[in-house]
C-alpha cells in the first residue's frame, strides 16, 4: 500500500522524501515498481482512471459513495470500499459541506404569516411535480459587496425551477425567481409555495403575484430554519461545490459561476440521493 501511495504521487513529490516519510527504502520500491502488474493491480489502475473522471466531471465535488452511484450507473462493476481505497490513494476529497451564512430580515409586525402547509414533509416521494415549491434567499460575499441569489426548488425532483441574482435584498428579487419557475413550469391552480417569514415573503407585491397564478402561500415557523431544510440544504451543497465562491473577487464572477452550477451541474448532472440516486432533471423529464 506504501509503495501505491509513493507511485500515485510520484509527479508531485520526490521518491526520496516520499520513501523517508513511509519508512521504506528507494531499492525496495524501484524493486516493487519493476515486478510484473498483477491483475488486481491493472484493474485498480484502469478503475482510478475512471474514478478520477467521475470525480473531475463532478467539479471535485463528489466523495466515494456518489463517484461510486455514478460509476454503477455507468456499468461499471466495483466495490464501495474499492472506490473509496482509490480516492483515498489518490488525494480525491470530496467538497465538505459549510455551515451556510443566513441572510435573513424579520417580518414586520404588521403582517400576517401564512399557516404552515408542509410541516416538515419533505419526503419527495409523497409529491407530484410541481405540487410543492420553496423557496429562499441567500447572501454570497464578493469583493465587490454582497450578492444575493434567489431559487424557487420543486419538492418532487429537488430541481431549481427558478432564480435570481441582485446585488441588493428586497422583494423583486423573489418575484423574479417565481416569476421565471412559473414561465418554465405548468403550474396548475392550489399549487403551494413555502418560504420563512421574511420580509420580502410576506410584502403585498410577492403575495400579489402568488394570487395572480392561484399559488397558494406556506410559511416555515418564525425563526425556525429546519422548515426549510431542503433549501437549506442545497445552499450549503452550492457554497460548498462552488470553488470560486471560497474567494471571490467580484459579483460578476460570483454570477457566472452559480449560473453554471445551476444550469449545467446541479440540475442535469448532480445526483440526488433524496430521489433515488438520480439527477433533479431525470425526475422532471420522467414524470413529464
Amino acid at each position: 500500500m506504501k509503495y501505491a501511495v509513493i507511485q500515485a504521487n510520484s509527479k508531485r513529490f520526490a521518491v526520496r522524501m516520499m520513501c523517508a516519510a513511509l519508512n521504506v527504502s528507494r531499492a525496495g520500491y524501484y524493486a516493487w515498481q519493476s515486478r510484473e502488474e498483477s491483475a488486481h493491480a491493472i484493474r485498480d489502475r484502469d478503475l482510478a482512471a475512471k474514478v478520477r473522471d467521475v470525480y473531475e466531471g463532478s467539479r471535485r465535488s463528489y466523495g466515494s459513495p456518489r463517484v461510486y452511484l455514478e460509476l454503477r450507473q455507468r456499468g461499471e462493476h466495483c466495490g464501495r470500499k474499492r472506490v473509496a481505497r482509490l480516492m483515498n490513494t489518490h488525494g480525491l476529497v470530496g467538497a465538505k459541506r459549510r455551515i451556510s451564512k443566513r441572510s435573513t430580515t424579520a417580518s414586520p409586525q404588521h403582517e400576517t404569516a401564512s399557516p404552515n402547509l408542509v410541516e416538515r414533509r419533505f419526503d419527495p416521494k409523497a409529491y407530484k411535480l410541481n405540487q410543492v415549491w420553496t423557496g429562499d434567499i441567500t447572501e454570497v460575499p464578493t469583493s465587490d459587496g454582497a450578492l444575493y441569489l434567489a431559487v424557487v426548488l420543486d419538492l418532487r425532483s429537488r430541481e431549481i425551477v427558478g432564480w435570481s441574482m441582485r446585488s441588493t435584498r428586497d422583494t423583486i428579487i423573489l418575484i423574479e425567481a417565481l416569476q421565471m419557475a412559473i414561465a418554465n413550469r405548468a403550474v396548475k391552480p392550489g399549487l403551494i409555495f413555502h418560504s420563512d417569514q421574511g420580509s420580502q415573503y410576506s410584502s403585498k407585491p410577492f403575495r400579489e403575484k402568488l394570487d395572480k397564478h392561484k399559488v397558494v402561500q406556506s410559511m416555515s415557523r418564525k425563526g425556525n430554519c429546519w422548515d426549510n431544510a431542503p433549501v437549506e440544504s442545497f445552499f450549503a451543497s452550492m457554497k460548498a461545490e462552488i470553488p470560486e465562491l471560497r474567494r471571490c473577487k467580484s459579483r460578476a464572477v460570483a454570477q457566472a459561476a452559480i449560473f453554471e452550477y445551476l444550469a449545467v451541474f446541479y440540475n442535469r448532472r448532480r445526483i440526488h440521493t433524496s430521489i433515488g440516486n438520480q439527477v433533479p432533471a431525470a425526475v422532471d423529464r420522467e414524470a413529464a
